[in-house]
């Protein structure tokens, strides 16, 4: 009786454990990889599923949601050798969880590393400005790169975004002496270009006030040419004008030494009785 009922319940706890281990129940968003006996057997969805206990076993469990891969930073040397640092984030979702368990030992590592290699290989051909302001194009061709690879490994790439692309600190500092150096060598131009129009306007101005000395001196000349031919022509003779031109200036020139503040002593010349004469023409008796 007690053998009896010992075996009873022995045979009752091997078929519960049996049943449990015949039942699977997959969450949402998780698909399971079921073998049997070493070999793949079959895929498990989201549910209730039933295995063979002792030959099935769950190999692999997979998600099928969208996975966020985040890609190391690394150094990168451009076409122009410069070494600048670049990180990435990717987006891929499995599409088929045979090839993606039994295709590559793992799948995750394997795309980051392939996004790692071909962006050393994108950056690689091109030269630190453009690598710089080109960020889309990179993530454009990354992704378009990896693309075909994560299909046969039955991943689906959803998106490949580069989270930041920046020069490395030693290309940092020779990037700001550059920069400090153009601003000096455009300094040094801006002023050498403001004296050389200094010059130039003080050039044209000098010019032009010779030109306008020369206007002056012959409109003078034209204006005292012009008196001489008025004076002639009411006095009648050659001589007496030009003295009567000159006793004039004579006279005004004296009329302005008196009128200066600075001159306490006027010398008046000895012979201004005999120019006043001559201005006068009573030179001749």
């Amino acid at each position: 009786m007690g053998a009896g009922f010992v075996f009873v319940v022995a045979l009752l706890v091997f078929a519960v454990v049996t049943l449990l281990k015949g039942v699977r129940i997959v969450p949402q968003g998780e698909e399971w990889i079921v073998e049997r006996l070493g070999k793949y057997h079959g895929t498990l969805h989201p549910g209730l599923n039933i295995i063979i206990p002792y030959l099935d076993r769950t190999a692999y469990k997979l998600v099928t949601k969208d996975i966020i891969l985040d890609v190391q930073e690394q150094e990168v040397i451009t076409k122009d050798n410069a070494v600048i640092l670049t990180n990435a984030i990717a987006f891929i979702k499995v599409t088929d969880p045979i090839k993606a368990v039994y295709g590559v030992t793992d799948f995750a590592e394997a795309i980051r590393n392939m996004i790692m290699t071909t962006l050393r290989s994108i950056i690689g051909e091109m030269n630190l400005d453009e690598a710089l302001s080109n960020r889309d194009k990179i993530k454009a061709r990354l992704r378009e790169s990896i693309a075909d690879e994560a299909i046969d490994w039955g991943l689906t790439v959803k998106s490949v975004e580069i989270q930041d692309i920046k020069p490395s600190e030693s290309m940092q500092k020779a990037m700001e002496a550059q920069a400090s150096a153009e601003r000096e060598r455009k300094a040094t131009v801006t002023k050498a270009e403001g004296t050389k129009q200094s010059a130039i306007l003080q050039a044209e101005a000098r010019l032009e006030a010779a030109k306008r000395d020369a206007e002056a001196q012959v409109t003078l000349a034209e204006a005292s040419a012009e008196a001489i031919r008025r004076v002639t022509a009411a006095i009648g003779t050659a001589e007496t004008p030009m003295r009567y031109m000159l006793g004039e200036k004579y006279i005004a020139a004296m009329g302005k030494l008196a009128e200066s503040q600075n001159a306490k002593t006027i010398v008046i010349p000895a012979d201004i009785q005999e120019t006043l004469r001559g201005v006068l023409g009573r030179d001749r008796a």
